[in-house]
């Protein structure tokens, strides 16, 4: 595509509302992963402190 300027290169030929939300909702999501991500290493790694500490591992899982 050739655009004649910024202006239509963010209005993206009437499509802009799909294009640039596309990418918010893109981008949302994988600094929603990286968010959760992190949060699941700091408690596997208090979890795996806490095994060490006292000896024993625990499990967020129900063992039969």
């Amino acid at each position: 595509m050739n655009w004649n300027g910024w202006t239509e290169f963010f209005h993206m030929g009437g499509y802009a509302l799909y294009v640039w939300g596309s990418y918010g909702v893109t981008a949302a999501l994988i600094i929603g992963e990286l968010v959760l991500l992190r949060m699941r290493r700091q408690k596997a790694l208090q979890l795996a402190k806490r095994s060490v500490k006292y000896g024993k591992v625990e499990s967020d899982e129900s063992t039969a």
